[in-house]
């Protein structure tokens, strides 16, 4: 793999590779403290040396005059031959562009049952995430199904019990829409305080896809729901997990897919191949892989990924169950943590800003921690819950900067502070953590990750 810092103008890319251990089972268990945190900063001391290393080589980047040979001299793809068509059976990036890849922790991926791998948002344009860098999140492993023998069943409170064939549900009516993922962990390392680096870590449990399939409210009715007495569905995995998810009725006959699609093809192996649940605006494990089963129901189920996992402590002593939906959020993605900024002059801020609630009415960006407040641009299309591109014109003078970035959704909700989040939620939380992100640009140019409460 080519590990070498990316440098894009007057930007630089490091290159990241985290370590963990077994932290991930230590966080959940006792939260984080001191020593946990200060190991994860350790974890980075390589990635920031080659960071730092590459900040001499990167002035050569600089734009040069006009006399610059790289534009003087014909390169030599402009008096030779390319490659033919179809020199590979499926298409791949640049192999200049080999450095920006899902990157696991292997603290979350050393047993198959907690396996994590992180997109990497820094290095990402637009709202839509190409398929090969889509995070995953797995229970039990994943497994490339053979579609010809998966079955998808509805039953409980319907009249008719049906079982349906992959070929049977792409014979319906289909839709296709655009919308964001996220799990409710995502950002989880940030409750406590700083101890990863960079965006692909603090946000990178985060991908918006279009996704294509039947609603689940056709085949509901097809099978005829009991709409008297049917309250929630239970939507189940045929992965070894057997991972279960309690959703409301009402959500199940709005905007609910059962999808085989996913941006033009077929869904991948580890994002659900064949058949996967897509759940707008709720937290990622609602949305069930290899989805084998429909329950429809009249109370919550309580299974284990909704009673003992996926919950949070509160201040009170109670658990916070069923926390459906990803509220209002946003991230600044460049600049951002790991990256360098090599002089002075303008940049472009740019970020992604998210709502499980509808769409995004605006995004702040503040340059000075939050003491003053500018509007940024969204970038169309605004989707509801689907990302939304922000940008921000900014000159920087070379001085110590504080980045930030404020959503706002159609519903008038205000991102919050992670001190407002802690007021309510104390500091025993593991999920749903929309706080503000705070990235400092120090004088030389380095960008870290800090919090200001």
């Amino acid at each position: 793999m080519n590990d070498a810092p990316r440098k894009y103008g007057r930007l630089q890319h490091a290159p990241e590779d985290f370590v963990a251990d077994e932290l991930i089972e230590q966080i959940n268990a006792q939260g984080m403290n001191a020593a946990r945190r200060d190991f994860l900063r350790k974890s980075f001391v390589t990635a920031s040396a080659a960071l730092a290393a590459g900040g001499a080589r990167a002035q050569a980047d600089h734009p040069g005059p006009i006399g610059d040979s790289a534009i003087l001299n014909l390169p030599a793809q402009s008096t030779s031959l390319g490659n033919p068509v179809a020199h590979a059976a499926y298409g791949m990036p640049s192999q200049h562009e080999a450095n920006l890849q899902r990157r696991e922790s292997p603290g979350l991926t050393k047993r198959r049952e907690s396996g994590v791998a992180f997109t990497p948002l820094q290095g990402l344009f637009g709202i839509i995430t190409p398929s090969g860098l889509h995070f995953e999140r797995h229970h039990a492993g994943w497994h490339d199904i053979d579609p010809a023998s998966h079955r998808l069943m509805i039953n409980g409170l319907v009249a008719t019990p049906k079982v349906y064939t992959i070929g049977e549900l792409m014979r319906l009516p289909s839709v296709s829409r655009m919308h964001f993922i996220e799990c409710g962990a995502n950002t989880a390392m940030e409750w406590a305080s700083p101890a990863v680096p960079s965006v692909q870590y603090t946000h990178g449990m985060l991908s918006c896809s279009e996704f294509t399939g039947v609603p689940l409210s056709l085949l509901l009715e097809d099978c005829g729901i009991d709409r008297k007495n049917a309250r929630f569905v239970l939507a189940e995995g045929s992965d070894g997990a057997s991972l279960t998810r309690t959703i409301p009725i009402e959500r199940a006959l709005d905007d609910v897919l059962v999808a085989w699609g996913m941006n033009g093809e077929m869904l991948r192996p580890e994002n659900g191949y064949p058949l996967r649940l897509v759940v707008p605006g709720a937290q990622g494990v609602s949305w069930v892989k290899w989805l084998r089963r429909i329950e429809v129901g009249d109370a919550p189920y309580a299974t284990r990924e909704e009673s003992t996992q996926y919950t949070d402590l509160m201040p009170d002593g109670l658990q916070r169950q069923y926390a459906l939906i990803q509220e209002c959020k946003s991230v600044i993605t460049t600049p951002s943590g790991g990256q360098r900024l090599l002089d002075k002059g303008f940049f472009n801020i740019t970020g992604l800003a998210w709502s499980g609630r509808g769409k995004i009415a605006r995004v702040d960006v503040s340059v000075d921690g939050g003491r003053n407040w500018q509007t940024a641009r969204l970038e169309s299309p605004v989707l509801p819950k689907c990302l939304t591109r922000f940008n921000f014109d900014w000159q920087w003078e070379g001085k110590s900067a504080i980045l930030q970035s404020r959503a706002i959704d159609e519903t008038g909700y205000v991102q919050p502070k992670i001190n407002e989040l802690r007021a309510v939620r104390g500091t025993r939380s593991v999920y749903h953590n929309n706080a503000i992100q705070s990235w400092r640009v120090e004088s030389s140019g380095e960008v870290v990750n800090v919090q200001i409460s």
